[in-house]
């Protein structure tokens, strides 16, 4: 085992992230950072125009950058983008699995969520995850290790209500995370989950009353809003060699709202 390099431990330049939802929302900001930071950022997302125009920004400040359209449902969707991430620079290093449906759900009663509905959530915000999950993995076994993150919710911790479907899909990624932690350690694949509060991100502000946002920060121990760049230096932080010893785990992330 190396000593720890500081100086390199916290670097993501040259790393490969596949960054899902890259292109729109909290996945715009990773992918912006990570390209920032020197990472070669591969930003899957199904909503087209905007991955492209996302890339292309990154491209344009001397960063690095491929747009794959992708649907994270269709096993031949995911498998492509990893093709493609292969082709384009030989390896994946890190995957970000930020891909959900969340915005365009209304809030309401459980019991009168549709069944096509609750099976659509359910197939992006978990059938997604373990297919990207499963697509990435014979690579980074290939060339000695990798690192996941999967963006869970901070509404798993208080049961938020209101959409029952959401927060069921959040708490299945954190048991997803856990066992797959298990599953690949001996691979020295790290898998670990994030939980943000209620953040202000693009989509999020699009699909919310400004009473319904203006009430969150009270609960905080940080009495301000969340703003996407709260959750980057953890994602970036579980990215980076320098969580390389942490699997399993979910970070808490939401201004000291919710602690365990």
């Amino acid at each position: 085992m190396a000593a720890f390099n500081a100086g390199t431990a916290f670097s993501l330049k040259d790393k490969v992230v596949i960054v899902t939802g890259g292109g729109t929302g909290l996945g715009k900001v990773y992918s912006q950072r990570l390209g920032e930071m020197g990472a070669k950022v591969v930003l899957a997302d199904i909503a087209a125009k905007e991955g492209e125009a996302v890339a292309e920004g990154i491209v344009a400040a001397g960063g690095h950058a491929l747009a794959v359209t992708t649907d994270v449902t269709e096993p031949q969707s995911v498998e492509t983008l990893v093709e493609r991430t292969i082709a384009k620079w030989g390896r994946v290093d890190g995957l970000v699995n930020n891909a959900s449906l969340m915005s365009v759900l209304p809030r309401g009663d459980w019991f009168k969520i549709p069944l096509d509905e609750w099976d659509r959530v359910m197939a992006v915000n978990l059938r997604g995850i373990f297919l990207c999950c499963r697509a990435v993995y014979p690579h980074m076994k290939r060339q000695g290790g990798g690192r996941i993150v999967n963006i869970s919710s901070g509404r798993v911790w208080n049961g938020q209500p209101n959409r029952l479907h959401y927060t069921t899909s959040k708490a299945g990624v954190i048991g997803l995370t856990r066992a797959l932690s298990r599953e690949v350690g001996d691979d020295n694949i790290g898998v670990n989950a994030v939980t943000p509060g209620l953040t202000l991100s693009e989509t999020q502000l699009a699909s919310s009353s400004s009473n319904y946002l203006g009430g969150q920060e009270q609960g905080r121990a940080f009495k301000r809003p969340q703003v996407p760049d709260d959750l980057v230096g953890t994602v970036l932080f579980l990215l980076s060699d320098a969580s390389g010893f942490i699997t399993g785990q979910t970070i808490n992330v939401d201004g000291g709202q919710n602690m365990h």
